[in-house]
């Protein structure tokens, strides 16, 4: 009986691994290929990891986004960690971050820190120095562009 078992395994096994179709190339991409199992593209480290592939930001600073990110964002989830200086404080500061790193990035960052934490090479390499992962704070898309746009008046983008 055992032996039916072990050979039963065995032949599920090598149909398992043998059944898999291959796909020729006929000059066309899968779109398979175009997207990963989340639907997002593929990894792009001026992008990072996200739903995110634009932002437009428009001419100049919007204040009434800037001011929704600053009161509805940064003073109730974000100013315990990070000051708007270049000074860390749990986290880095938040001066000069969007010369360093695109809309785009910064938009995937904060609506999805776990992955970019586990795949971002910048991103893991602040939490080499910070030594805190920074929590998920399930930020609406709304929410991460208007603290976008807090960013960007902190910086006084123009």
């Amino acid at each position: 009986m055992r032996k039916y078992f072990v050979i039963t395994g065995l032949v599920m096994i090598i149909y398992a691994c043998g059944s898999q179709t291959q796909n020729k190339d006929n000059g066309s991409t899968p779109a398979g290929d175009l997207f990963n199992e989340k639907g997002n593209p593929p990894y792009d480290p001026n992008r990072g990891e996200g739903k995110f592939t634009t932002v437009d930001l428009g001419a100049g600073i919007n204040n009434e986004i800037a001011e929704a990110g600053m009161t509805r964002v940064y003073d109730i989830k974000c100013s315990a960690c990070h000051k708007l200086t270049d000074e860390k404080l749990v986290g880095p500061g938040w001066k000069g971050v969007t010369t360093r790193r695109h809309p785009v990035w910064i938009m995937n960052f904060v609506t999805n820190t776990d992955e970019m934490l586990n795949k971002d090479p910048i991103a893991q390499s602040q939490l080499e120095i910070c030594l805190v992962r920074m929590p998920n704070q399930n930020l609406s898309d709304e929410d991460a562009r208007n603290v976008l746009e807090f960013m960007r008046k902190n910086d006084r983008v123009k």
